[in-house]
């Protein structure tokens, strides 16, 4: 059964805007995770019942006395219309409890850990969630959004060539098929929206879209344009977890207040063929040797990037990207012309660790462009499906399924 649909959807010139919402952390606030607690998961995505750990260090280091909120939200991330007893028990606001302060560094810092649920909380609903730090004056200091689900339904990704002739070098398609065996869903069209994610970047959010084709339980949804993205280029990576030895990627490595890593200057990439190097998808893991406890002793040091534009023409404002300050446009991770090296240049304050970062432009409406460094079919690309469902008189919206694909091996 072939429904017609008007399809909105905005995968422009400039790629996409910066989300609104979320409150970003302030300069002294570094290295902020919200991660599923299992090994080499950095999506905020759970199953129900499953933990989530928020961490993060405060580099002012007076043990300051933090609180969280979490509060329920639609699918399109506007705040939910109930009460907090209905997706949650236990208290939706409390203290941080866990903290420590570093221990032999240069830089000192106190880092803050809390888990969910813990004995004081616990979520009863799946759904989209954005959890608030605030201080004691309950001012909100930064917040995070994460997603919880409960599978109902199965969730089948697969990823593609593009499927215009002038973009099959450029872009990747994502299609997928909803099986719901166990669900009855009565009107797809209206119960069932769709959120697609590009390696965990919020900012690459597809949405908008219903399902082309019925077939028995089956929800199919094969698009051509309005499911492509970029496939934009491997992401850089440097690894400081070592001062002792520059690496591959760092030119040297220098004591000051603190260390200062100089990187080796990166050129744009924009009109460079495509080479393969594996990455994490633009993700960021702490870690350093010679220590016993990498959260309490592991150093800050103050990253310096440096950035070669080949393309005259570029008048954007240009940034340093990557999910280290979770994909935000700040002052901090924005590059700087020098006259003297005629290089683009920003100096960020990052933990000890492994690190993928690449570049972007953003307009003046704060619409981002990634093909500054190049855009390829071939990159490797992880896509995440979320699959929400809003029963005709339920009150909030339920995510009732998540589905993955990469493009490693892209089909034709």
């Amino acid at each position: 059964m072939i429904i017609r649909v008007i399809v909105l959807f905005f995968i422009g010139i400039c790629s996409f805007a910066q989300d609104k919402m979320e409150v970003q952390e302030p300069s002294y606030i570094k290295s902020v995770q919200l991660r599923p607690a299992r090994a080499n998961a950095y999506f905020p995505i759970v199953k129900l019942g499953e933990r989530i750990v928020l961490k993060f260090d405060d580099l002012e280091a007076d043990e300051k006395y933090y609180e969280y909120k979490i509060e329920h939200y639609t699918y399109d991330w506007q705040l939910s219309n109930i009460s907090s007893s209905v997706y949650s028990d236990g208290f939706t606001s409390d203290n941080i409890r866990d903290f420590e302060n570093s221990f032999n560094t240069y830089q000192n810092y106190t880092h803050y850990s809390l888990s969910i649920p813990n004995k004081n909380f616990r979520l009863k609903i799946s759904g989209n969630y954005l959890l608030s730090v605030l201080n004691e004056e309950e001012e909100v200091v930064f917040t995070r959004k994460f997603i919880v689900y409960q599978p109902k339904v199965d969730v089948g990704v697969s990823t593609h060539k593009a499927r215009k002739i002038d973009a099959i070098n450029t872009k990747q398609n994502v299609a997928f098929i909803v099986n719901h065996p166990n669900l009855l869903i009565n009107n797809p069209s209206q119960e069932i929206k769709v959120a697609i994610y590009q390696n965990n970047d919020w900012n690459s959010i597809i949405t908008d879209l219903q399902p082309q084709f019925y077939r028995g339980t089956q929800l199919i949804y094969k698009y051509g344009e309005e499911t492509t993205f970029w496939g934009n280029n491997e992401y850089l990576f440097f690894d400081s977890k070592d001062f002792r030895n520059a690496t591959n990627n760092i030119r040297r490595v220098v004591l000051k207040d603190l260390y200062n890593t100089t990187l080796y200057v990166d050129q744009e990439r924009g009109r460079k063929s495509y080479t393969y190097y594996p990455d994490i998808n633009g993700n960021f893991a702490v870690r350093s040797i010679n220590v016993e406890d990498i959260t309490l002793e592991s150093e800050y040091t103050r990253v310096h990037f440096a950035y070669e534009v080949l393309d005259s023409n570029i008048t954007d404002a240009i940034y340093v990207y990557g999910s280290f300050n979770n994909w935000q446009l700040t002052d901090e991770n924005r590059l700087t012309y020098n006259d003297e090296t005629t290089f683009y240049e920003t100096d960020i304050i990052l933990k000890q660790g492994f690190y993928n970062y690449t570049y972007v432009t953003v307009n003046d409406n704060d619409e981002i462009n990634t093909r500054i460094e190049g855009s390829h079919f071939q990159t490797e690309n992880e896509y995440n499906v979320i699959l929400y469902y809003s029963k005709f008189g339920s009150r909030y919206d339920e995510v009732i399924g998540l589905g993955s694909g990469s493009s490693i091996n892209l089909q034709n």
